[in-house]
Parts: structure tokens; C-alpha cells; sequence
């Protein structure tokens, strides 16, 4: 569990230099410039995902801390799907759940760890999952307080609401029905 901990505190720790040291953070990127400091933040986050797979992959199983209602792997599936949606959001123009949302990313990644806190109960599960959530709601809070002060966005299409909405389910479908026993090992429908 140690190599888990160590990566979620070096991939989330990066990730949380806005919104916890954002003076010395503008302060590094003035000295390297913005190219050297995506470089630097690209290898810290990938050496922090990495140690996060290995200790996830070390720590997984053992008992569970509570006990699961089985009805939760529906909640779980409703909530890492909206996750898939937010996500694809983010990256897509012009559309309405940018525009509720400010960020869907960070709010996506908090909807995908609370459906996995749902459905998995063991000790490493809460590491990774309540990391990812709790980290997930400060980064929001935080960006939704920065966002008063950024222009305003792109009007947006109902085509492309649609259109975010199409992608993340059919991603979503690919990444449960085969994606994560292929990659995680676990098949969500078993």
C-alpha cells in the first residue's frame, strides 16, 4: 500500500499546485518557462500514475471495510457513465455541459471515484478512490472560484451537447462491456 499512497501523494500532489501553491507554481513557470515546466509536470504526473498503478495492482483485494449492497453496481455504472460524458465534455466546443459545469473534467473524475467507492470496499480501494474524490471537490471548488474572473465561454449548441453525449455513452459502453477486464482485470457485468 505504500507504493499506492506515495503515488497518489506525487500524481494528486501536482495536480494540486493551483489550487494549494499557485504563487510558487506561476513562480516555477516564470524561471523554467512554460514549455521546460509541461515537461517537468508531464514526468512527475506519469512517474505519480505509475507508482499509483503498481501499488493499486500490490494492494488490491483483501477484505472489505463494509459490506456492499449488490443494488450499487447500477449507481455505480449511472455514475462513472455521467463521469464519461463529463469528460468528453470537457474536451468538446461549445456545449451546454461546459457551460453548467465550468470544469467537467475534474467533475467527472469526482463522479467516476464515487461510483467506484460504491462498488469496491477494500482498503486500497478507499485509498485510490477517496483520494480521487476529495481531491476532485477541491479542485472543483477551487476552479469554480477562479472561474469568476475568466472570459466567458463560447455559446453553446444543442448539436453538441448531443454530440458529448453520443461519445461519452458509447465510450462508456466500450470501456465497461470489454475495455476494463482487458485493462483492469475486473469485468463490471460478471
Amino acid at each position: 500500500m505504500v507504493w499506492l499512497i506515495l503515488g497518489l501523494a506525487i500524481f494528486l500532489g501536482a495536480h494540486s499546485a493551483q489550487i494549494f501553491a499557485a504563487g510558487p507554481r506561476e513562480g516555477a513557470i516564470r524561471r523554467l518557462g512554460p514549455g521546460p515546466w509541461k515537461g517537468l509536470y508531464s514526468l512527475v504526473s506519469l512517474a505519480g500514475f505509475g507508482l499509483i498503478i503498481f501499488g493499486y495492482s500490490q494492494a488490491r483485494g483483501g477484505p472489505s471495510l463494509y459490506a456492499l449492497p449488490p443494488a450499487l453496481a447500477h449507481l455505480t455504472f449511472a455514475l462513472v457513465w455521467l463521469g464519461f460524458i463529463c469528460v468528453v465534455a470537457a474536451y468538446w466546443p461549445a456545449n451546454h455541459i461546459k457551460r453548467l459545469l465550468g470544469d467537467p473534467m475534474v467533475f467527472g473524475v469526482g463522479l467516476w471515484a464515487l461510483g467506484h467507492l460504491l462498488a469496491n470496499a477494500s482498503a486500497a480501494a478507499l485509498a485510490l478512490f477517496g483520494a480521487f474524490l476529495v481531491w476532485a471537490i477541491a479542485d472543483y471548488v477551487s476552479l469554480r472560484s477562479r472561474a469568476r474572473s475568466l472570459p466567458a465561454a463560447a455559446p453553446a449548441k444543442a448539436v453538441n451537447t448531443e454530440l458529448v453525449v453520443v461519445v461519452g455513452s458509447v465510450l462508456a459502453g466500450v470501456f465497461a462491456l470489454w475495455l476494463h477486464r482487458l485493462l483492469i482485470g475486473v469485468a463490471p457485468f460478471d
